[in-house]
């Protein structure tokens, strides 16, 4: 495939699709919810997972007043969902009561974590900074929930059962294929 070169990120869509996720957060009573496609692992050991926000973002100011905030991963199926939640600001509106959002109750936080998820990290606040127009802020998972359907005995998840939702820029939504293919590092690593 030919390449074309330039200095201009453009759109910055490059880098997609990335997985979906809601990231929830609680203080002082309100709860909030924004949908992020920036987000990933960052250690195993502690287990680490950071998020970019923008510092306006209402859910930034909950996480950074309670120290700590959910990561929900949802199915394509909810991604009229998460394009309600991500299109609409927190401060005056209340995303679960207008939305209909169903919570389970966290275990080692008070952040609400979605019931229509398939998985939720629950994180305690351990670093945050500012990178260019984001902050990273970074969470140590002290409790995941999960739905076994939704995973292989491996304990990866299981496409043919669950869709999950990618975001692929420009406001679309995407889902896999049902083409895996395993590839072990083991045989395609070897020197």
């Amino acid at each position: 495939m030919a390449q074309v070169s330039t200095t201009s990120v453009g759109k910055f869509y490059y880098h997609f699709p990335a997985i979906a996720a809601i990231v929830t957060s609680h203080a002082e009573g309100k709860d909030n919810a924004m949908t992020v496609a920036w987000h990933a692992p960052v250690s195993f050991k502690p287990p680490l997972y950071g998020v970019a926000i923008a510092p306006h973002r209402f859910t930034l100011q909950l996480i950074l007043e309670g120290k700590e905030f959910g990561v929900n991963f949802l199915p394509f199926e909810s991604a009229e969902l998460m394009a309600s939640v991500g299109g609409s600001g927190g401060r005056k509106t209340d995303k679960f009561e207008r939305f209909h959002i169903s919570k389970v109750e966290p275990v080692k936080t008070k952040v609400p974590l979605l019931e229509d998820a398939y998985a939720c990290y629950e994180c305690k606040l351990v670093n945050h900074r500012p990178y260019g127009d984001r902050e990273w802020v970074v969470g140590e998972i002290v409790a995941v929930h999960f739905s076994p359907d939704a995973f292989t005995a491996e304990g990866v998840l299981d496409i043919t059962r669950l869709n999950p939702a990618f975001y692929l820029g420009a406001e679309l939504y995407i889902t896999t294929s049902q083409n895996t293919r395993y590839l072990d590092r083991k045989v395609y690593g070897q020197d």
